[in-house]
């Protein structure tokens, strides 16, 4: 049975989250994982999982406070935020698929992946990007270590998604991410680097488009 439709609001309507409890635990392993998701969950069998990381300066709870988590749900999305663990040289994120898989049953998500958390993301979707549904880079770190060819064997479908105000990593990540040969872009005007926080209705619409378009 289907999570009950929140549907697109008309000209002039705000996105409005949905109210909603989110559990949080720890995914066992070694270091354990944080993470958050939205409760309770009648979903689609049809419709990906997703999967949020974050940027340096944020957590998981970013996106329960922003409204993220609670919103998919209500559009019959399971929505996962994790927490990043501090040692990201000891860690990648196919260990953190592992332990989430296994303990949450998190299975071929969308990878929502901001700025820093491009040090996990990217590596994972260069070598496993068949394990995912879909990639929204948020400006992230690192698109320069990996050259246009290597992009262009990745089918991974990929929003690339960045406010006009940054500019700082959001040109560079532009520049190397649209070598991918599944990728659409979204352009938050009037936002930073963390664009889902400065026009987080934009981030929505945008991020819901590209989810209801994938197979």
């Amino acid at each position: 049975t289907a999570a009950p439709r929140h549907g697109a609001p008309g000209p002039g309507r705000p996105w409005r989250a949905a109210n909603g409890t989110v559990r949080a635990g720890m995914a066992a392993g070694e270091p354990p994982v944080f993470y958050r998701e939205p409760l309770p969950a009648c979903l689609p069998a049809s419709r990906p999982d997703v999967l949020f990381l974050h940027g340096q300066a944020f957590t998981s709870k970013t996106w329960e406070a922003l409204g993220t988590l609670a919103l998919l749900a209500a559009e019959g999305y399971r929505a996962v935020a994790i927490d990043l663990p501090g040692r990201t040289t000891a860690l990648c994120l196919a260990d953190l698929f592992g332990q989430l898989q296994s303990l949450l049953g998190l299975q071929r998500p969308v990878l929502i992946s901001p700025s820093m958390s491009g040090r996990f993301a990217l590596p994972f979707l260069m070598a496993h990007g068949d394990r995912l549904a879909g990639f929204v880079p948020i400006a992230p770190v690192g698109t320069k270590d990996y050259t246009a060819e290597q992009y262009r064997r990745v089918q991974t479908p990929t929003l690339i998604l960045y406010g006009d105000r940054d500019t700082g990593l959001a040109p560079q990540a532009l520049q190397n991410l649209q070598h991918l040969p599944k990728h659409r872009v979204a352009v938050l005007s009037g936002a930073g680097h963390a664009c889902y926080l400065d026009k987080p209705e934009d981030f929505h619409r945008a991020l819901l488009g590209f989810l209801h378009q994938l197979k």
